[in-house]
């Protein structure tokens, strides 16, 4: 948006976008220029957004759809995370609190056919994301994380589910390529992806299914009438029947939102390329690896043969304040590349490469919300994927087309398009208390890497965090 017009260059960007771009050997897309008329604006280029626009035209093939981007499409969290597409199996308890067990079923069942669909998307639609559907490994890298996973295993159980393999140590440490890992589930069905090629392919394929993209034409302001919403933008004017907002943590400017809305940093890292040295360790290829510690540690293997290696919990964001080019610097470089040689001591020689960083959208309950803005039936959001968006933001872009399109079908009518119960507190007491909070936590994990027993006082301090990468 206005103040979110800062373009990077090729050269600055995460290596996932470096990569995605050479190999469109650098085609800009246009920026609006002039007045359009649309039957639906989406306002947001990354995964959610353009799930939206694509899904809708499935749904309306005569539908005038446009996307607006404030920079190039992918250049917030699409195309820097970790490249995990999940599900919400590991959220199942969280499912459960929000809706019936059959309908949490439901929609675990459906974000993991979602990964399947993004898979088969990228085959039908020639696009090279790199899908490797190895699975994820939910691990512990020290004593007190270890059986995280069975509470959910049990919720899980309970309901007739099992989507995790419970792993012996040694079948773990295989799989993960290293020692540090004590223990561990398995899911099958996850995929690891390289996102930015993934968002730059949706936006291709969105191009070529009827939908006008927009890059670098960051929404200045829109206005709301009983016929229409009226968007501006520096080059001109959108008027469309129904807006749709997918700008993740930028949503945080909306005051009804941001009650809702935490927004960190997290910080990754990338190796050098070392085929031979990954495959002499014995990482399964494609497979996401995550431990079980609050502020999570998230890595996988690249098809070229790098590590990622990336940490939540980092830069906390305060009101509304999104400058993009503070959010794309990592806070924790050096923090995260000694966590990187600790995981993986046999490694630790190999060169680090790149270094980035992204802001992530955690909600209050680590869920995603979708809704209305100021309860204006014309304009629509999504937001809060916690950090597991990749998948998740197939199963989003159903809900937000839906409703877009005035649908009562099982995604217009989804149990996801809600308020959380949970209130985050205003500023400046959420940025002091999240301060306060993110620190415990660093000292509670210290503490049980050296083996050490944190204080209890640390420990109800870190009690108070609402988020979550599972559970």
């Amino acid at each position: 948006m206005a103040n979110d017009a800062e373009f990077e260059s090729s050269a600055t960007r995460p290596l996932w976008m470096q990569q995605a771009l050479e190999r469109e050997g650098g085609d800009e897309g246009p920026s609006l220029h002039g007045d359009e008329k649309l039957d639906i604006c989406i306002v947001g280029g990354g995964f959610t957004g353009l799930w939206t626009a694509i899904k809708i035209i499935e749904s309306e093939p005569s539908a005038r759809v446009g996307v607006l981007e404030s920079d190039i499409c992918g250049a917030g969290a699409s195309g820097a995370n970790g490249g995990f597409a999940m599900t919400w199996w590991p959220k199942f308890a969280t499912l459960k609190k929000m809706m019936s067990t059959d309908e949490a079923l439901r929609l675990a069942v459906a974000s993991e056919e979602a990964v399947a669909q993004i898979g088969k998307f990228c085959e039908n639609n020639l696009i090279d994301a790199d899908f490797m559907p190895a699975g994820w490994l939910w691990t512990a890298t020290n004593t007190s994380q270890v059986g995280s996973w069975n509470d959910t295993i049990k919720d899980l159980a309970s309901a007739g589910a099992s989507p995790f393999r419970e792993l012996s140590q040694r079948e773990v440490i295989e799989m993960g390529g290293s020692e540090r890992h004590l223990g561990g589930v398995f899911e099958a069905g996850v995929a690891t992806v390289q996102p930015a090629a993934l968002v730059r392919g949706l936006r291709v394929a969105a191009i070529a299914a009827g939908v006008r993209v927009w890059e670098k034409t960051p929404m200045l302001n829109f206005s709301v009438t009983s016929q229409a919403v009226k968007i501006r933008v520096p080059g001109g004017t959108v008027t469309a029947d129904q807006l749709v907002l997918t700008t993740n943590a930028w949503l945080a400017r909306y005051k009804e939102i941001r009650r809702h809305l935490l927004v960190l940093g997290s910080d990754v890292i990338a190796t050098d390329s070392v085929p031979e040295r990954l495959a002499s360790v014995g990482w399964t290829p494609g497979l996401a690896i995550s431990d079980s510690r609050r502020l999570v540690h998230y890595y996988r293997p690249t098809n070229d043969g790098r590590v990622v290696f990336g940490k939540g919990g980092g830069r906390l964001g305060f009101r509304a304040h999104m400058n993009r080019s503070v959010w794309a610097t990592p806070l924790r470089g050096p923090e995260v590349i000694d966590q990187f040689r600790r995981t993986y001591p046999i490694l630790s020689d190999v060169a680090i490469t790149n270094t980035w960083s992204g802001a992530v959208d955690y909600s209050s309950d680590s869920l995603p919300f979708f809704g209305t803005l100021g309860g204006d039936k014309r304009v629509h959001f999504g937001v809060g994927f916690s950090g597991n968006g990749v998948g998740p933001s197939y199963v989003g872009g159903q809900i937000l087309a839906s409703r877009a399109l005035g649908r009562n079908d099982e995604w217009g009518t989804s149990p996801m398009i809600r308020t959380p119960k949970t209130a985050l507190p205003s500023e400046p007491f959420r940025a002091l208390g999240g301060r306060l909070v993110r620190a415990a936590m660093r000292s509670k994990e210290s503490s049980e890497d050296q083996g050490k027993k944190p204080s209890r006082l640390v420990c109800r301090i870190t009690h108070l965090d609402p988020t979550s990468f599972v559970g």
